[in-house]
């Protein structure tokens, strides 16, 4: 063997291509299409305005009971027989729910593309949703959600939710629901959210040869025994500000370690600011080598890792800072993280860091626009949001050419550090003094969950 003692360098840059898109109208329906010279793999999803905003007051995780329910069979063939006939063809299905959408997709060689549509189709239509196939397939999501919120993690999430939108509203409750909420949904629940919001067209995604397929065979098959028109999309929620931060103090009595979340409102996904709010938390706590993950990890000893990103939706977005560090160092942490907050918001990115962050996340997103699967989402980001076809080409410049100035205004703007909650789950009875000593807010308050 031979040991090569110098690593390869950088090859030249390649200019990076998104691939052309094409819209076809077809009904009351819409297809999105990314071209893909060549390839033999293709990809589709449907794309209905049907997220977990859409759900009931109390019945919260209908959505994700119905997306794991359409493959337990559909009013022409029993789960058997339909999970043949997706295998006859290659495909696989999967489904989603987020925020704003749920999604019915499959994966096929190109070639037998037409076949997998009308499967796809013919689950999200007309899933025969029996009721005891309904009840099991909750009664496992329940499951799942107790085992989840028994680690810790959940329960802070949701207290951080709750207090940044409201117990009132649906964005201030967990998206997939509690273990509470979800094994309260009924049969009834799921099969009345299908009638109401997954027999309109939607928009059909496809990603693949565009050559080799027939746009608007594929819609009609999509698009078949559907009715009604796009829902109108509403309006972004505003960006409220605080006073002072806040405290909320979840109990986990006996744990060695304090979970840790803190956030604020930010803008929606459509915001002008998106780039530079993203280079901003990339350099705050989006990698490796962020301020954050450095001083609280390689400086402190406090972590094993910390993040901090904006995340965004239709509607709205949020900072978010999440970590995990042992109960007795939970105030410092806690202090310097605050702090580290609040010197980026006043002094700004570094060049060598904006460096740093905008060629990494362009090469991010070249590498992950390479497959079917990934164009398809992108699509998805295009019509959710609301963006242009070329967004994505100048997507990829706009990281690369972000100024330390603009991006410096981003955090000055969209950090508000003394306006964040601070959420800790832990032993209360441990560090309860601490964080009122560490005088972080001037507020902190108990939060009974269980």
């Amino acid at each position: 063997m031979t040991l090569i003692a110098t690593r390869p360098g950088p090859g030249p840059e390649r200019p990076y291509r998104f691939p052309s898109v094409v819209r076809v109208p077809v009904g009351d329906g819409l297809v999105v299409a990314a071209h893909m010279p060549g390839h033999l793999i293709a990809g589709a999803s449907l794309l209905l305005d049907a997220g977990a905003s859409r759900e009931t007051a109390g019945r919260e995780g209908t959505a994700t009971v119905l997306a794991k329910a359409i493959e337990e069979g559909t009013r022409t063939r029993n789960a058997a027989a339909y999970a043949l006939a997706l295998e006859g063809l290659g495909a696989e299905l999967s489904t989603s729910v987020d925020w704003d959408t749920f999604r019915v997709g499959v994966s096929v060689p190109a070639d037998v593309l037409p076949g997998a549509v009308d499967l796809m189709a013919e689950a999200a239509r007309t899933p025969k949703l029996d009721a005891h196939d309904v009840a099991r397939v909750r009664d496992d999501e329940v499951t799942a959600l107790r085992m989840d919120w028994a680690q810790p993690g959940p329960r802070a999430d949701a207290a951080l939710r709750r207090d940044l939108f409201g117990a009132a509203q649906r964005y201030g409750r967990p998206m997939h629901g509690s273990p509470e909420s979800a094994a309260a949904v009924t049969a009834e629940d799921v099969l009345a959210f299908h009638e109401q919001w997954l027999r309109r067209p939607g928009v059909l995604l496809v990603a693949g040869d565009l050559d080799r397929l027939d746009l608007a065979a594929l819609g009609a098959a999509a698009f078949a025994g559907t009715q009604g028109g796009a829902l109108a999309v509403e309006a972004p929620l505003d960006v409220p500000q605080r006073s002072q931060r806040r405290t909320l103090l979840v109990d986990r009595p006996g744990s060695v370690q304090s979970t840790l979340r803190l956030g604020h409102r930010s803008p929606h996904r459509a915001h002008p600011d998106y780039v530079p709010n993203m280079l901003a938390a990339t350099v705050l706590g989006g990698a490796f080598t962020s301020r954050l993950n450095h001083l609280i990890r390689e400086v402190k000893g406090y972590t094993y890792g910390i993040r901090a990103d904006f995340a965004t939706t239709r509607r709205f977005g949020r900072l978010g800072v999440s970590s995990s560090v042992q109960t007795a160092v939970t105030a410092p942490a806690l202090a310097d993280t605050v702090g580290e907050i609040a010197r980026m918001k006043l002094s700004g990115v570094t060049p060598e860091e904006l460096e740093v962050a905008r060629t990494w996340r362009a090469g991010q997103l070249t590498v992950e626009m390479q497959t079917p699967g990934s164009l398809v989402s992108a699509l998805a980001t295009l019509v959710v949001h609301g963006l242009p076809d070329d967004y994505y080409p100048a997507l990829r410049q706009h990281l690369l050419s972000a100024t330390v100035e603009q991006v410096s205004a981003a955090a000055a703007t969209h950090l508000r550090p003394q306006e964040l909650t601070i959420v800790v789950e832990g032993d209360a009875a441990l560090i309860r003094d601490e964080l009122t000593a560490a005088g972080l807010s001037s507020e902190i308050r108990d939060v009974d969950d269980r």
